[in-house]
């Protein structure tokens, strides 16, 4: 009979389901045995009505798909390019991030200033976007531990109030409810002029603490200069950029190499070789 009432249902609703709604029909799926007045009260329910409806369909989503399916990717942007006066920063994770007042707050507690930008809907993204200066002098931050302080700290309240982002995030390893999955994550190292004084550096590879500072001191060792940076986090992956010059002119073919393999040398070691 409550089969008969199931099927009576599907003839006349459409079969479209949310993830959300697919999770919830995989946790139903071992329940065909229930009464037909109590499978009846679930049918009567309007916003259970198409979860219904698919359980006449087959259908290959498992629990663990959706859940990785809902979990957005975590994007931190820090950006030198942008504003001339002001370090920009950009904050997205789907849908799911409200006002990030918390994260201000613990922003100017670095001893910042933080005045809240545009907020921008990209499809099913929010970006958040804000400026930030260093409160005793009122310019852009400069300083590569800040810069990694204020990356971390973001990350720090993603996993603070999203805690389901720790699936996607490196530090989700150590502080994270669900550590990400194990991944082998390459690494990409590009040098090109960028004009006759400057080069562009650009790196992708696994995101970790205090990256970025191990990577300007690279830069810093072999004398080349920094002209900006922007600073990409995009779930385990880092992807940052730097407008790099030597003696005011962009890198030398043979300086490039140097760096290139300096840099190659450190990212690619092992974790057990990064212990101080």
């Amino acid at each position: 009979m409550a089969s008969a009432m199931l099927g009576s249902c599907c003839a006349t609703l459409p079969c479209k389901i949310s993830a959300r709604q697919q999770l919830f029909l995989h946790e139903l799926r071992g329940r065909r045995s229930w009464s037909s007045p109590r499978l009846g009260q679930f049918l009567n329910l309007s916003t259970n009505q198409r979860i219904y409806c698919a359980l006449s369909s087959e259908s290959t989503t498992t629990k663990k798909e959706v859940e990785e399916e809902e979990v957005p990717l975590p994007i931190v942007v820090i950006d030198q390019d942008a504003d001339p006066h002001t370090t920009v920063v950009e904050v997205s994770f789907g849908d799911r991030l409200g006002a990030l007042l918390d994260t201000m707050k613990s922003l100017r507690d670095l001893g910042l200033t933080v005045v809240k930008g545009n907020v921008k809907m990209v499809g099913n993204t929010r970006r958040n976007r804000f400026s930030i200066t260093r409160a005793d002098n009122g310019r852009k931050v400069e300083d590569p531990e800040l810069l990694e302080s204020i990356r971390l700290t973001i990350i720090d309240n993603l996993l603070k109030y999203h805690p389901e982002s720790s699936a996607r995030l490196a530090m989700g390893e150590a502080f994270g409810i669900k550590p990400p999955k194990k991944q082998e994550i390459q690494t990409f190292i590009t040098i090109k002029e960028d004009g006759s004084d400057k080069s562009l550096l650009t790196i992708e590879t696994a995101d970790k603490p205090g990256l970025m500072i191990e990577i300007l001191k690279i830069i810093n060792d072999i004398s080349v200069s920094v002209e900006s940076a922007e600073m990409d986090t995009e779930g385990l992956i880092a992807k940052d950029k730097f407008h790099v010059s030597y003696g005011g002119k962009a890198l030398s073919k043979s300086l490039s190499q140097v760096l290139t393999n300096c840099l190659r040398y450190y990212l690619r070691r092992p974790v057990e070789e990064e212990s101080y």
